[in-house]
């Protein structure tokens, strides 16, 4: 299974969702998750991934030894030498599942692909960890959508920023 994670953040918690799916061309998810998360760091400039780690890992643990690649919103790597919220989660998860980092802004450091989708003229900024980077942007590209962002992006966008926890 590919899962779409994306963390939203509010005054005392955040929601974190995860949409599964079986294959990249997918329009709907098989399943989907979102979870409340209590304990969440303060945000610090340049440790991003110190605040949105634990709510990745969190959705997570109790699906992982389905997953076969994890897709975020946000860089796997900044530099060649210093990771991104991607590059903390590849290592996190012992190296054993594929990370493929989607940012909607050039980095200028970062080693990404640009991928166009749709008529947009605005590139997508694709990293990996345990992928090939072309294949990452390949499968980003192959992504469901005629717009820019992929129809599962999206969703599990809007997923953890409508979720209400009783």
């Amino acid at each position: 299974m590919i899962a779409c994670l994306d963390v939203d953040y509010r005054e005392d918690h955040a929601a974190v969702a995860c949409l599964l799916f079986t294959s990249w061309t997918d329009e709907t998810e098989t399943q989907q998750i979102s979870k409340r998360i209590d304990d969440v760091a303060p945000y610090v400039s340049g440790e991003f991934y110190k605040r949105e780690l634990p709510c990745l890992l969190a959705v997570l643990e109790p699906i992982a030894e389905i997953v076969t690649t994890i897709v975020i919103d946000g860089y796997v790597y900044l530099t060649p030498e210093k990771k991104g919220l991607g590059g903390y989660l590849f290592q996190a998860l012992n190296q054993k599942i594929p990370i493929v980092g989607v940012a909607k802004t050039r980095f200028h450091e970062a080693p990404s692909v640009a991928v166009l989708r749709g008529d947009s003229q605005n590139p997508l900024f694709v990293t990996s960890a345990g992928i090939e980077i072309q294949q990452a942007g390949e499968y980003i590209k192959q992504m469901h959508g005629e717009f820019r962002l992929p129809t599962l992006l999206k969703k599990v966008d809007r997923l953890c920023r409508d979720a209400v926890f009783a």
